[in-house]
């Protein structure tokens, strides 16, 4: 049943000021926008939420958060000129297989170079998605084209791969003798064993400065 003017009349309003608490407090724990309707019905009888948010957006004015209006609802929100904190950079730690690790050396030791050379060098098929790896990380991008039939592509380490692994520039990658020398570098399979695409080649080829950083390579947005 519904109450008369007068019945309502025997409750009084919380003052202004309560009231501005409550829709702050309402806006404050609510994930969603919240309409003026949803805040009346959540208040105590008698208060007017629609003055009350206006009066709060007023006292918010300058803040670092702000009461704003969302179509027919309100929230508290981030000031917009603020929201550049709110951006989080995340790092996603990925281990480079053996073919990746392999494709790296050979085009940081002998760029620019095709992936046809690249191949001829590993004696085996690169995939593409090793190579497409390598260029997500920004370790790898393409060179000039090389003056030969077909112009194909060329590749070359990028200065996001010097600063990773703590080189000005790529001569200061040791040399192939010191690697062989240290055992590093092993010899290639006959050109007639020469395997099939695939991410995790069988032979043994690779340097350990690579190795050691393939455990916590890391990509971010760029």
């Amino acid at each position: 049943m519904a109450k008369t003017q007068d019945e309502e009349s025997l409750f009084e309003a919380p003052p202004e000021a309560e009231q501005e608490r409550m829709v702050e407090a309402i806006l404050f724990a609510t994930a969603e926008p919240v309409t003026v309707a949803e805040l009346n019905a959540r208040m105590p009888h008698g208060c007017d939420a629609k003055l009350a948010l206006e009066q709060l957006s007023k006292r918010y004015e300058g803040r670092g958060v702000g009461v704003v209006r969302v179509g027919d609802a309100w929230a508290i929100r981030t000031a917009p000129d603020l929201g550049f904190l709110m951006q989080k950079e995340t790092v996603e730690t990925r281990k480079l297989s053996r073919a990746a690790i392999e494709t790296l050396a050979i085009i940081a030791y002998h760029q620019p170079v095709t992936r046809a050379e690249i191949e001829e060098i590993r004696g085996v098929s690169v995939s593409r998605g090793t190579i497409d790896q390598l260029l997500e990380l920004e370790w790898i991008k393409f060179g000039r084209r090389k003056m030969t039939p077909g112009r194909p592509v060329t590749y070359m380490v990028t200065q996001e791969f010097l600063d990773h692994f703590g080189l000005e520039n790529a001569r200061d990658l040791p040399g192939l003798k010191e690697l062989r020398a240290a055992g590093l570098l092993e010899n290639r399979p006959p050109p007639g064993e020469a395997l099939e695409d695939e991410d995790e080649p069988q032979d043994d080829t690779q340097s350990e400065m690579f190795d050691e950083h393939s455990e916590e390579d890391e990509s971010s947005e760029h």
